[in-house]
């Protein structure tokens, strides 16, 4: 028997009048469904009784015309924020998503548009971000909003953990948060506030947890280290370290490293360890390195920039910025400071006057505590120490941030230059074709407003580079080719390659020769058939996107970065998504990896023919053509099937 409230026949109602609505107008007005639906889920069963209706609101059209209509775009923070803090329209078609998404995870309902998988993934983070409710207690925020939405949502959430089972929830939580961690993404804050939230579970003694794996990851913020291992607080421990005996300052230094270097997570105990050492009468700089877990390249750029190292911890290494001692070990392990310019480059960084536009962005996003520039030092840190953790937030600027990876990687004195003009002078220079094209004066790229959910370096630089990308495009004119040809040379580097393939006519829009396209691609990049040349520079290239269903989505910007056996033998690309998360469903079974099969951290990889049955535009050197004849012909028929079956039907008249 279905549940019911006593509002639940309305509701019902409701449903069917929408539904006969639709029918005649596809636009027709929800408002009388989500008032109704409203009223339901403030009763006593209510989202029991919703829940069994997922088909039924779903079928009417509730979500149509609306974001929710597309399940596998939306994102977990901005799901908390229209729950917590969102209109009663935006709270109720946001309650009814995740009962859908719950219904879906659980698999009592099947969605053409998402995985129970990626429900799942999704219903995990959304409750990581609103745990704070597990025990019941509203917080003020919560108690005084309107129409009792906030024991709606309460109850809600009281709902789905009792669907998805308290332990469930937890190891799959922890399980999720590993999973992002392994990628090391620049941005952590999500994942910081998910780790936040479960320490507050664990903490709770109205709740009976015991789980080894949170705690470990909980200590990583929190306890990293025996000399704040119940957590004191940065006032308390700032006090202690004085006390602290030679072998007791090393134990530290070494349980903040491999805290670091295990979750790539930084406590904001590890600043004021840091700053600590640089006191004069400590004499501890020595454990410097050993705090960072610097291995030989590490300690070796440490000892041969000492100065600059010490001057970019006095300046910039504040437990608010804790995360760029991360970004920081990174940059030295890697080597990038042997790089010649790259030390003049911090260093001018670390006394660039911001302009004005600069200075403003940086205080709305950070707020006024630091001074902006410190914030865009820390975040110039991690992106040359984490080049593969950058991405793109919920915009449209997947050209311009593999840019910033491959610069940050490959050229990072450029990509400092890029960050002085932008920052200094809110204009960014760059070359086409012979002539300068200035950032300034153009309109909006792709990206109509400023990002601001993304990292600091991203949010002052990539709308210059959005707005010079599409000015580029404007240059090409009409040309005989897609576009893209002649701009990634230009804009990303001379190692792009100038050989250019696409396989749809930029005309017609209609596929050709997709076979020979296939065949050029793995005579470009297979080892097997290329003479062995391994992928000296990361390449731009663009992916027909798809989601769950394998059904086409648009074209996607990645940056293919090596082709390689994995550990078990089998020939995979290895790439760069600028994506916030790397990890997805392609439908088919092509399920993108970021670990376990041989990737990097940051790095996103597929077997060689699930690669390229989505590849739309790739480059290659003209001149370092492989042996197109020996790729096989059945190769070439599995990646074919693969593609026919899925996004090219969208370029069929």
């Amino acid at each position: 028997m279905i549940p019911s409230t006593p509002s639940t026949p309305q509701f019902d109602q409701t449903l069917m009048a929408l539904g006969q609505a639709r029918q005649a107008d596809p636009n027709a007005s929800n408002t009388q469904a989500l008032a109704a639906a409203g009223m339901v889920l403030a009763e006593e069963g209510g989202p029991a009784a919703l829940y069994h209706r997922v088909k039924r609101f779903e079928s009417a059209g509730v979500f149509r015309g609306t974001d929710w209509d597309h399940p596998a775009i939306l994102q977990p923070d901005i799901a908390k924020l229209s729950l917590r803090t969102g209109d009663a329209q935006t709270t109720v078609i946001e309650a009814l998503s995740q009962l859908r998404l719950l219904a879906v995870a659980r698999g009592d309902y099947a969605h053409p548009r998402i995985t129970a998988e990626h429900a799942r993934q999704f219903i995990t983070q959304v409750m990581a971000l609103n745990l704070d409710l597990l025990s019941g207690q509203l917080r003020e925020a919560d108690r005084e909003r309107p129409f009792s939405l906030g024991p709606m949502v309460a109850a809600l959430y009281q709902f789905q953990v009792e669907a998805m089972g308290y332990e469930s929830i937890l190891d799959s939580l922890v399980a999720e948060v590993w999973r992002i961690l392994e990628q090391r993404p620049i941005d952590v804050d999500d994942v910081r506030e998910m780790v936040i939230q479960i320490a507050e579970c664990l903490f709770d003694p109205t709740l009976d947890t015991d789980n080894t794996a949170a705690q470990q990851l909980v200590n990583c913020l929190f306890a990293p280290t025996p000399g704040c291992a119940e957590d004191p607080g940065v006032d308390v421990y700032r006090m202690r370290l004085p006390t602290f005996t030679d072998d007791e300052l090393r134990a530290e230094a070494q349980g903040f490293a491999q805290a670091m270097h295990d979750t790539g997570l930084v406590s904001v105990y590890n600043a004021v360890f840091l700053r600590h050492l640089r006191t004069p009468e400590i004499g501890g700089e020595h454990l410097i390195p050993v705090t960072l877990g610097l291995g030989r390249t590490g300690t070796d750029a440490y000892q041969c920039h000492t100065a600059l190292v010490h001057e970019i911890i006095d300046a910039i290494i504040f437990v608010e910025i804790a995360q760029a001692i991360y970004g920081l070990a990174q940059l030295l392990e890697r080597g990038t400071l042997f790089n010649g310019p790259v030390a003049a480059g911090l260093s001018r960084q670390l006394r660039l006057p911001l302009s004005a536009e600069t200075a403003a962005t940086l205080t709305t996003a950070f707020g006024a505590r630091r001074e902006p520039r410190i914030w865009l030092m820390a975040g110039v840190l991690n992106l040359l120490g984490q080049p593969l953790g950058v991405g793109q937030g919920n915009n449209p600027t997947c050209q311009s941030v593999i840019g910033l990876s491959m610069w940050a990687d490959n050229d990072p004195d450029y990509l400092l230059q890029l960050i002085a003009w932008a920052a200094r002078d809110n204009e960014v220079l760059l070359r086409f074709e012979g002539d300068i094209v200035s950032s300034k004066g153009l309109a909006a790229g792709l990206a109509k407003q400023r990002p601001l959910d993304v990292d600091p370096v991203s949010m002052i630089l990539v709308p210059h580079l959005d707005r010079i990308y599409i000015e580029m495009g404007r240059l090409c004119g009409e040309r005989d080719d897609d576009l893209h040809r002649w701009i990634h040379p230009e804009f990303y580097g001379w190692w792009v390659g100038n050989g250019f393939r696409v396989v749809a006519n930029a005309g017609t829009e209609q596929i050709e020769d997709h076979a020979a396209f296939i065949r050029d691609f793995y005579a470009s990049y297979h080892p097997a058939y290329n003479g062995g040349v391994p992928v000296i520079h990361p390449q731009p290239a663009g992916i027909a996107a798809t989601d769950s269903a394998a059904r086409y989505v648009g074209r996607h910007a990645i940056a293919i970065r090596r082709v390689a056996l994995d550990p078990d033998g089998e020939m995979r690309v290895y790439f760069f998504n600028p994506n916030n998360d790397s990890g997805q469903d392609w439908g088919q079974g092509i399920c993108t990896d970021t670990h376990g099969h041989g990737e990097r951290h940051g790095e996103a990889s597929l077997p060689f023919h699930q690669f390229a049955s989505r590849l739309f535009v790739f480059h290659y050197d003209p001149l370092e053509q492989g042996d197109r004849e020996g790729v096989p012909a059945e190769a070439i028929d599995t990646v074919l099937a693969l593609a026919n079956d899925s996004w090219t039907v969208a370029f069929k008249p």
